[in-house]
């Protein structure tokens, strides 16, 4: 694949090997804290992030870094993120589930330039699958190159988010999708719903939050595949664009037909 590829799959192994599945299901209280409501983070992303950078920045150390707990301490280095190379790191995502004990939750870090998608790696630790993709080089799992796919249900199967949403939203999705669509809920992962949409188990995700750690690699995994992810108004997905919303698809034509659906 690429000169990186292998350096930065065995850095993400090691550490999901060493720190998070040491502290899977071992975590005591004191361990686990809360960033904001309903947004977690725990000893383990902590020793995750710091080892991820350690070791990123050997590799290539010419690449600024935003980390998500690092961010979360100090907002303003996200104020740089789309200038030059940085790396993005997300130590554990789905980090509700792994403080819950339960899958899914993963690893994830991607490098950008200049705001736009390089390079991204998607490990799950429990099942051992990374997914990595490259920008104009294609889209891998496990080391083998794969296309996106349609779940081929008889309704396009959409992923999305209730929880933030009011009755009245939810009222007014479920309108839109009616007959045209069968809902589901996200895992609350993107390290898994990103390979749920390319690997044909859902069809459409909605996403109304785009931090760059939970998108960077998915936005590449899912494009370089055939799939798409773009923003609402059909633009680029682009680090530090200043926009919100995204919408992900196993396909150019169901992503066209989603848009015409859905706006929350």
């Amino acid at each position: 694949m690429h000169a990186l590829y292998r350096p930065v799959a065995e850095l993400i192994e090691k550490v999901a090997a060493e720190i998070v599945l040491p502290r899977y299901q071992n975590l005591t209280a004191e361990e686990i804290s809360e960033k904001a409501a309903d947004d977690f983070v725990t000893i383990a992303d902590k020793e995750s992030e710091i080892a991820l950078v350690e070791g990123l920045s050997r590799i290539l150390p010419e690449a600024g870094m935003i980390g998500e707990e690092a961010s979360a301490a100090d907002p303003s280095i996200l104020d740089g993120a789309g200038q030059g190379l940085k790396w993005i790191i997300d130590p554990i995502d789905g980090t509700g589930n792994f403080a819950a004990g339960k899958p899914p939750f993963g690893i994830m870090v991607g490098l950008t330039d200049n705001g736009v998608p390089q390079a991204g790696w998607i490990f799950d630790p429990l099942d051992g699958r990374m997914c990595h993709a490259l920008a104009g080089g294609g889209a891998f799992i496990d080391g083998e190159r794969f296309s996106a796919r349609e779940s081929g249900a008889p309704l396009p199967i959409v992923a999305l988010p209730v929880y933030f949403l009011s009755a009245e939203q939810k009222a007014e999705i479920g309108r839109k999708a009616d007959a045209s669509f069968t809902l589901v809920d996200i895992p609350r992962c993107a390290a898994e719903q990103y390979p749920r949409l390319a690997l044909g188990q859902n069809d459409v995700a909605l996403f109304e939050r785009s931090h760059p750690w939970d998108h960077v690699a998915g936005a590449l995994l899912l494009n370089e595949s055939g799939g798409r992810l773009a923003r609402r108004d059909g633009s680029d997905y682009v680090v530090g664009d200043g926009k919100s919303g995204l919408i992900g698809a196993s396909s150019p034509r169901l992503w066209e037909k989603a848009a015409k659906a859905f706006v929350i």
